[in-house]
């Protein structure tokens, strides 16, 4: 990655320097017993393609899961691929500011702060992620030296070992039903969108027209980022004083015209990983022995959360969000699986008209009624 220099808004060369350098180290294991997970990630990755397109039915049209890498990455690798992902998707926002800035009344303030001071901040939040996160199918993934994307456009894999074995041993799980079992979670992800080939573009679209649309002071969005980063030292505001602390970044920063686009991506997210996990729990009972133990123990490690730091923290970040776009998700392919069947679902991927909206979400018998209707005589 070249060096950006101080006058942009967001330093990413120290992004990534901040948060390898506070990363907490994963957990110890000896260069044999690494070696030996990461040759076992990768086989469960090869050997979930064909359990996950079996049980959903969906066959990939054009680039096929073998075209999209399968990388095993540690925390530092896990940093090196989001900052790069960051960067492409927010280049036209940080561009938007950036004009802002050189002439808005903040301007003389913003050049004090400098990409420097946001490079930090943004490193100290991918610090406090990159110790959760067990894998991750990165669908606008840029090629980098270290982390190559697919030739033919399309998204890569990511396993995060050093987490996985953590989460394992923290439960007290079967490692290798573990392993595979998170490995059929991503590969679901990955059969998305080399299944639907329309997917790709429409989110992205989304992404985009969400961020065109954002009209919002450089200060308030430096001003959350200082917020998250204060949070992982203790500073801030004073118990029980919350105000926007409450309320997740993509909340805060949103205008009007950008609420009916979280609406519709806040919809397809809560598809796409309740999707991926009512088919990691589908085939979970004939390839993985222990499903039924390791679903429960870790709901109730996702229930349980962790401490008071760490909750707010998720929730400035959106991550309380994300656990229930996976409930609710869950719960809507189940409830559609069970009426019209596998392939009455899978109608779903016909178009971006036939995806469910947020209401339907919470409601599958409408999406049903509207996209299985029969035509009137």
């Amino acid at each position: 990655m070249t060096s950006i220099g101080g006058a942009e808004m967001v330093d990413w060369n120290l992004a990534v320097a901040t948060a390898t350098r506070l990363v907490r180290p994963g957990p110890e294991i000896s260069r044999e017993e690494a070696r030996a997970v990461v040759a076992e990630l990768r086989r469960h990755a090869k050997a979930s393609e064909e359990h996950v397109r079996s049980f959903t039915r969906m066959i990939p049209e054009g680039a096929e899961p073998e075209d999209t890498p399968v990388l095993v990455v540690d925390r530092a690798g896990w940093i090196r691929a989001n900052v790069a992902g960051f960067r492409e998707l927010l280049r036209p926002l940080l561009g938007k500011m950036q004009d802002r800035r050189s002439g808005g009344p903040g301007g003389a303030v913003l050049g004090a702060v400098g990409g420097k001071v946001t490079g930090v901040e943004l490193g100290m939040l991918l610090s406090f992620l990159a110790s959760r996160v067990l894998g991750q199918y990165e669908t606008f993934a840029p090629a980098t030296r270290e982390l190559p994307a697919s030739a033919k456009g399309g998204g890569r894999l990511l396993l995060v070992a050093p987490n996985i074995v953590h989460v394992e041993r923290e439960l007290e799980v079967n490692p290798h039903d573990f392993r595979l079992w998170v490995a059929l979670h991503e590969e679901t992800h990955r059969t998305q969108f080399t299944g639907v080939p329309w997917l790709r573009d429409h989110l992205k679209g989304e992404i985009q027209s969400f961020l065109d649309e954002t009209d919002v002071d450089p200060m308030t969005v430096l001003e959350r980022l200082r917020e998250a980063a204060q949070s992982l030292s203790g500073a801030g505001r004073p118990e029980g004083e919350e105000g926007d602390q409450g309320r997740s970044l993509v909340e805060i920063v949103q205008t009007p015209a950008q609420r009916e686009i979280l609406g519709r991506l806040t919809a397809v997210m809560s598809l796409l990983e309740g999707h991926a996990d009512f088919v990691m729990d589908g085939v979970g009972p004939e390839v993985v022995g222990s499903v039924a133990e390791i679903r429960e123990k870790f709901q109730q490690r996702r229930a349980r959360g962790a401490g008071r730091l760490d909750q707010a923290l998720r929730r400035l970040l959106g991550l309380d969000a994300k656990l229930r776009q996976y409930r609710d998700g869950e719960r809507f392919v189940s409830a559609v699986v069970r009426e019209v069947g596998m392939d009455g679902f899978n109608r779903v991927w016909t178009s971006p008209n036939t995806l469910p909206t947020k209401a339907e979400i919470a409601a599958p018998a409408e999406w049903i009624a509207r996209v299985h209707r029969k035509p009137e005589a």
